[in-house]
């Protein structure tokens, strides 16, 4: 066998996969592009390789029917829209991918979001670089100032999935009260402990003092919170969204930043990358906007990689991997 590597991987787990095999690695934060599916194919049947790992390029159809050589695929992330799954399983080829890779960085930069909003990070900062802060007491007598602590306040997570129940956790240790939504889990959560499970989501948005969404981007997802739910949110409370950009309507929370009724929000997902110049969030001193730096770290680098590696390894030494999504492909290796 032979990998091509397009992902990024840190070193022990690289050098583990090159004393198993014959492996090019040329990932994509090097070469600062993706791979063109067409070409990749080509690579792939003409230079003999046999396992590809991949964490943002797109494999359509026409890669699995072009790509006869390949039998592994491996995904260094959770999410599988780039890759045409059915196409893969009918072709034979085995998909594993990393779903628990970047739940920590999320879960640690949307408590940090959080933070950024109930004690005015942002600004306190660029009001010392701009020599703006003169007097040593003003934050004591300054209103503006004065901000909140999480202890004691309401935060509601909107999707139990592995990220929103680390956020549980998170939060329960600032002492915060956790209310959950997710239609898809029925309670008792088992693994989840410390929140309180709402049967609606409007129950849920009348009652935060934060909410923290953390649902995955599908048509099902869009505007969930809606105009009608944003209009009754509880007077001051703070939105923050690292999951998925459409899941938020935005003309109806922008209306709710401009009356006040909605104190701040934070973004670290939006409808393109970069963000737009006439993005509306861009002229609110309540909103913190993060380039998509969610799971932006070298810890997840380090997941994904010890996690392909193994996976791999398993693949060749005849076992099932652990991060396989199209296990009906298996008994087609016996």
């Amino acid at each position: 066998m032979k990998a091509l590597v397009l992902a990024p991987m840190t070193e022990d787990p690289l050098a583990r996969l090159k004393e198993l095999m014959p492996v090019t690695y040329e990932s994509w934060a090097d070469t600062r592009q993706l791979a063109d599916p067409e070409e990749l194919a080509r690579r792939i049947q003409t230079e003999g390789f046999s396992i590809l790992v991949v964490e943002a390029d797109f494999l359509p159809e026409e890669l699995f029917q072009q790509a006869g050589n390949l039998r592994l695929v491996a995904i260094c992330r959770n999410s599988l829209s780039h890759v045409d799954l059915e196409a893969a399983t009918g072709h034979g080829v085995a998909v594993v991918h990393t779903p628990g890779r970047n739940v920590q960085a999320v879960a640690e930069l949307t408590i940090g979001l959080m933070l950024t909003l109930a004690r005015r990070i942002n600004s306190m900062d660029t009001c010392v670089k701009e020599r703006r802060w003169q007097m040593p007491v003003e934050p004591y007598i300054n209103a503006h100032m004065q901000t909140g602590e999480l202890a004691g306040k309401t935060l509601g997570v909107l999707g139990l999935g592995n990220i929103g129940r680390r956020v549980v956790g998170l939060a329960s240790a600032f002492s915060m009260r956790v209310l959950a939504y997710d239609p898809y889990i029925a309670p008792p959560i088992q693994d989840c402990r410390n929140v309180t499970l709402c049967p609606t989501l409007a129950d849920l948005t009348g009652d935060a003092d934060y909410i923290s969404v953390h649902v995955p981007d599908v048509p099902g997802t869009k505007d969930l919170l809606n105009r009608s739910l944003l209009a009754e949110i509880k007077r001051g409370c703070r939105i923050i969204n690292t999951s998925s950009y459409d899941a938020v309507d935005e003309a109806a929370l922008v209306e709710g930043l401009t009356s006040g009724r909605v104190a701040g929000a934070a973004f670290d997902v939006f409808p393109t990358h970069p963000i737009p110049p006439n993005n509306p969030f861009l002229g609110f001193d309540n909103v913190v906007l993060t380039p998509h730096i969610g799971g932006a770290t070298r810890e997840t680098v380090a997941r994904h990689s010890v996690a392909i590696v193994d996976d791999i390894e398993r693949f060749v030494g005849g076992l099932k991997p652990e991060g396989m999504v199209n296990p009906e492909v298996w008994g087609r290796f016996d």
